[in-house]
């Protein structure tokens, strides 16, 4: 690495940075399989109450030695100063998140230790007989990671923290699927693996899904019944907390949920008038979306639909490498994927490894579905591909070496990358890309879901009064029922797809509203670095400087990139 240490000894804030992340894989061998450590495939984490607790006091440390570096000579140079933000913003809201015990209640249909486990395995190196050796002992260590992160649940219920009801429903569902009636998903993953370590394999994986059986089982029998009743809302408290933890600043929530407001009634005109290009007779945006899901372009067949999403966002970093970005050879590359089943419904993207062994890839939830339409793919796939989450992320991973690792890998803030994926899809409406109505109703349609995100998100956990002009229940207050109700009248999504929102809003509150949010401050920094250079602004330049700065929270964030 290019960080160096200061002339009067010691380390300066990037070395600290790195210095947490090699300490940080120690406890979180999942991190370490993300960063492409090889070492980390044949383990899983502690998610104990003291595992938790191991990891808190590794960020409490760091922040006393970030203390330190930052007062000595170069601690404060440009590039050290903006890691020292990061680490410390990120830090001192993963304490918060901890010491309020949100790790004991950590329930959720997208993201928890459970998820983390399953989806671990999906970027696990199987390329040599030695990956599948790794993979069969991380397969054993199953039972003891379920293990802990049901102990961590049971503490939460002794101190009166418990998870959300719908939550829990939603992830005894979820564990039926991946345990399956004839073989699970863990003996479905195992089928490629090598016939000499067929027999290890087999029994390993029979080891896994038994731990997903006793956690299933527990979880009906004994966590189900004892949150029956608690909120499925967080509250004003929790929800300001977690917000700062997905966001990277303090928020006015009050004026985000206005501005919610004001970007839904904003694109509901545009998306009326686009309606009117596709089927002039629809009462509403919807009925033309609707229309198109049977008459309009659409592709047939799963693997043909995951070839086609590959040439999308081929063909979009060959249009757009070298006029609006400047790409190395190795960010160029991106893989589709279709998702495993049992995911939540919305697609996803998961970043390379440091040394893009392992590269970029996106994932389709297929549903059950075999035919796609392709108004609701192609400004998906700017947002999860290119020129989205892979060119943000990817970039990062190119430049850590300029950086730090902690700054390109496990400091990132959510509102910041879905703030840049959501600028991305804006992007190629404003270069032209969206090349007919029904792409762009498509797009308009995927904004309108991020705006409604807002509103509801804010509004359901908050209980806030529906505002007088809204066409939907004015004056009444949010419930999760209301929020399901609004979203799916507003919305192509089917209603499996509407469900699963709410249910993801509801576990992860304060997590939605950083696209809308991130969006609007990479526009305004992009509007303030265009004003400080007038004609001279160019947006290739802009777009490369603010990719290779890796994370920042949203604050942060702005000053940032406005000054570029």
């Amino acid at each position: 690495m290019s960080n160096t240490t200061s002339s009067g000894g010691g380390q300066l804030p990037r070395q600290v940075a790195d210095a947490y992340v090699d300490a940080l894989v120690e406890l979180d061998p999942i991190t370490g399989t993300f960063l492409g450590v090889a070492e980390s495939s044949g383990r899983l984490p502690d998610f104990s109450p003291t595992g938790q607790e191991a990891v808190a006091q590794l960020a409490r440390r760091t922040l006393e030695k970030l203390t330190e570096a930052e007062a000595r000579e170069g601690g404060d140079s440009p590039a050290e100063r903006r890691c020292a933000r990061l680490l410390r913003e990120r830090l001192t809201s993963e304490l918060a998140v901890h010491e309020a015990g949100e790790g004991l209640r950590a329930v959720s249909n997208l993201s928890s230790p459970l998820h983390h486990v399953r989806d671990v395995f999906t970027v696990t190196p199987t390329d040599t007989d030695e990956d599948w050796a790794a993979i069969a002992r991380r397969l054993r260590a199953v039972p003891d990671a379920l293990e802990g992160y049901r102990a961590s649940l049971d503490s939460g219920l002794k101190q009166e923290l418990p998870a959300g009801p719908r939550q829990v429903a939603t992830v005894i569902g979820q564990l039926d699927e991946w345990i399956g009636t004839d073989r699970s998903w863990f003996a479905e993953f195992t089928d490629p693996g090598p016939k000499l370590l067929r027999d290890e394999l087999t029994e390993a994986a029979a080891v896994a899904t038994g731990a997903l059986v006793e956690l299933r089982d527990w979880f009906r029998d004994t966590y189900a019944p004892a949150v029956e009743g608690a909120p499925d809302v967080v509250g004003r408290e929790r929800y300001g907390r977690l917000a700062r933890y997905y966001n990277g600043a303090d928020l006015d929530l009050d004026e985000a949920y206005a501005y919610g407001w004001s970007e839904f009634h904003r694109l509901l005109a545009e998306m009326r008038a686009e309606a009117g290009k596709i089927l002039p007779e629809a009462k509403s945006p919807w009925e033309a979306l609707a229309w198109l899901d049977e008459h309009g372009e659409a592709i047939e067949g799963v693997e043909e639909t995951r070839q086609w999403l590959q040439s999308l966002m081929d063909e979009a970093i060959d249009a757009l490498d070298g006029t609006h970005f400047e790409l190395a050879e190795r960010v160029r590359r991106v893989e589709s994927r279709i998702a495993p089943p049992g995911t939540a419904a919305a697609p996803y993207y998961t970043e390379p490894s440091l040394d893009f062994s392992r590269p970029g890839r996106t994932w389709l939830p297929t549903m059950g579905e075999t035919r796609f339409p392709a108004y609701d793919l192609v400004s998906t796939w700017y947002h999860e591909g290119v020129p989205g989450h892979h060119l943000q992320l990817a970039q990062w991973a190119h430049v850590a070496d300029s950086l730090s690792r902690y700054q390109t890998t496990v400091g990132g803030v959510s509102a910041n990358a879905e703030g840049w994926a959501l600028y991305a899809e804006r992007l190629m409406d404003e270069l032209g890309f969206l090349t007919n109505a029904e792409r762009r109703l498509g797009y308009l349609d995927a904004q309108m879901l991020r705006a409604i995100r807002v509103i509801i998100d804010i509004g359901m956990h908050l209980e806030l009064e529906i505002p007088a002009d809204s066409p939907f229940h004015p004056g009444e207050r949010w419930t999760p029922a209301l929020a399901q109700e609004f979203l799916a009248g507003h919305s192509s999504r089917p209603a499996d797809y509407v469900e699963s929102e709410v249910i993801r809003y509801q576990g992860m509150a304060g997590q939605a509203i950083g696209y809308k949010l991130g969006e609007r401050v990479w526009l305004r920094g992009r509007e303030a670095a265009r004003a400080r250079h007038g004609a001279d602004f160019d947006l290739k330049s802009w777009h490369m400087a603010a990719l290779s700065q890796g994370s920042l929270g949203l604050d942060d964030l702005l000053s940032e990139i406005s000054a570029l």
